[in-house]
């Protein structure tokens, strides 16, 4: 389900200033959130014998996540926008969601890969498009991070994520974390 793009009212610039304030805040507990969860499935197959490629490739991943990071932190200061409240439990939840896919194998931790970049993928359009008028700059920083978000589900596709025992429940179950934390994080 597809969210309509948010009417900015433009006698009430404060409403747009508020909204992508937002917008801002979960991008930031997002890629917060994403770069735990890489953290944590590195924490179980760095310690793993035999798990060093699957290491790295999650240890590039988590480099995108983290450039993305550095961003959203950016544009928060300049905007004068505060993080969610909720990202320590973000941490937590990120570490422990990447630490126990990683304990049930390779694909169950691909499998929430896919998973988690889906639902960011496509927020990550919705935005776009709300923002295409509103803030072009911050729209096409959007897009480009939705490509590599793009990017990162095809890897853990090919890495085998649909193949994971349980994929649909374990898809279901984590992308619903996702859009519950996507709404938290906005208002909190």
């Amino acid at each position: 389900m597809r969210e309509a793009p948010f009417p900015f009212d433009r006698k009430r610039p404060g409403l747009r200033r508020d909204r992508i304030g937002e917008m801002l805040r979960v991008d930031h507990a997002g890629e917060h959130g994403a770069v735990e969860i890489y953290r944590g499935q590195r924490a179980v197959f760095d310690a793993l014998p035999g798990k060093a490629a699957i290491a790295e490739k999650l240890r590039e991943m988590e480099n995108g996540e983290a450039d993305h990071l550095k961003t959203f932190n950016r544009l928060l200061a300049e905007r004068g926008v505060r993080p969610t409240l909720l990202s320590p439990l973000w941490s937590i939840a990120g570490f422990g969601l990447g630490a126990t896919t990683a304990l049930m194998g390779e694909k169950a931790a691909m499998a929430c890969t896919a998973a988690v970049e889906e639902v960011i993928e496509a927020h990550y359009a919705q935005q776009a498009e709300t923002l295409d008028d509103a803030d072009p700059a911050l729209a096409e920083t959007v897009r480009a991070f939705r490509e590599d978000e793009l990017a990162h589900k095809k890897t853990a596709e090919a890495h085998g994520a649909r193949e994971a025992f349980g994929y649909s429940i374990l898809k279901s179950a984590i992308q619903t974390g996702c859009r519950l934390a996507i709404r938290l994080s906005e208002k909190i």
